[in-house]
């Protein structure tokens, strides 16, 4: 369904250059939700707004629905759907007449266009306010009309740019559900988000970015399982690299570095093998302030790449 080679993008700020997408190689197949995830500034925006015809590549190519987005930029419109950050509703009007008003900017006559919106409306369970001007709803209500506006064409694929940012809990897992809803009925759909819990519980694939390259890439649990082992996080008194050595040789350590002033263990079996690292801890006259053991997450994976915490760098 998209499928993209060597996509670049370069801007200029100021004296500065800046490569905000460097050769992007990406295939998605139909019916899949694929996830773009990185920290702000890594370039997710600005490549699906190629993929979207709203910035035009300096080069490479790349294939939406079928159709080439240089080429043919219009068609490729005709055929996606496009849910961009914020909230764009119009406070003077309701869901309803909003839904209508884009169906018919998509060529359908006044009854089909009525049709649409009124299933959309019954899709995103929109049916206690969707005759209430846009200026009434909450958040999480006008995220839900963002997204049908961006679906109710029946689009092949459907782009959504941090769908749920901003938003509480409950509606967060709402939309998560609409979205896996969209994917059963054969729509792709393609997200970016730098939540890593969101990556994790909906996207089938999740390429993850930083500085405009694809750092790793697959699903959810092949990227985490690619760290081969649990996680131990130990504050230390003392000097972790001096900690470090200590460790080092470990049978159950399959690596250890400091991150960001703590020692960060991957091993085999964290459960058994912490109280271990601790007896020898204290047999070597190191004192630990905090530990913590877990199964290695999406953030993991972006620090075992980058050497960075996603977490922190979407603060």
């Amino acid at each position: 369904m998209i499928e993209t080679h060597g996509i670049r993008k370069t801007y200029r700020a100021g004296s500065q250059t800046v490569e905000a997408v460097r050769g992007i190689d990406l295939t998605m197949g139909a019916g899949e939700i694929f996830g773009l995830l990185g920290p702000n500034g890594a370039g997710k925006t600005t490549f699906l707004r190629i993929l979207t015809t709203l910035t035009r590549p300096d080069s490479g190519t790349a294939v939406v629905a079928g159709v080439d987005v240089t080429r043919d930029p219009r068609e490729v419109r005709r055929r996606i759907g496009f849910v961009a950050q914020g909230q764009w509703t119009w406070s003077t009007l309701t869901a309803r007449e909003e839904l209508i008003m884009q169906a018919r900017l998509y060529g359908m006559r006044k009854a089909a266009a009525a049709r649409r919106a009124d299933q959309a409306i019954r899709d995103f369970g929109m049916g206690s306010f969707a005759d209430r001007l846009c200026r009434t709803y909450s958040g999480g209500q006008r995220r839900r009309v963002d997204i049908a506006l961006g679906i109710v064409h029946a689009p092949r694929v459907v782009f959504l740019d941090e769908p749920t940012s901003g938003l509480d809990p409950q509606s967060r897992a709402h939309l998560w559900d609409e979205v896996r809803r969209l994917r059963d009925t054969g729509t792709t759909v393609v997200v970016t988000t730098h939540y890593l819990d969101e990556a994790d519980a909906l996207c089938d694939r999740v390429a993850i970015i930083d500085h405009g390259q694809i750092v790793d890439l697959g699903t959810p649990r092949s990227l985490k399982d690619g760290i081969a082992g649990d996680l131990v996080t130990l504050g230390v008194d003392g000097d972790p690299e001096r900690t470090a050595g200590l460790l080092r040789d470990e049978p159950a350590v399959r690596e250890a570095e400091v991150v960001d002033g703590r020692l960060r263990l991957v091993v085999a079996k964290g459960a058994e093998t912490a109280p271990l690292l601790l007896r020898r801890l204290y047999d070597g006259g190191v004192g630990i302030t905090s530990i913590e053991v877990h199964q290695p997450s999406l953030d993991d994976v972006f620090l075992a790449r980058t050497g960075r915490s996603l977490r922190d760098q979407a603060e």
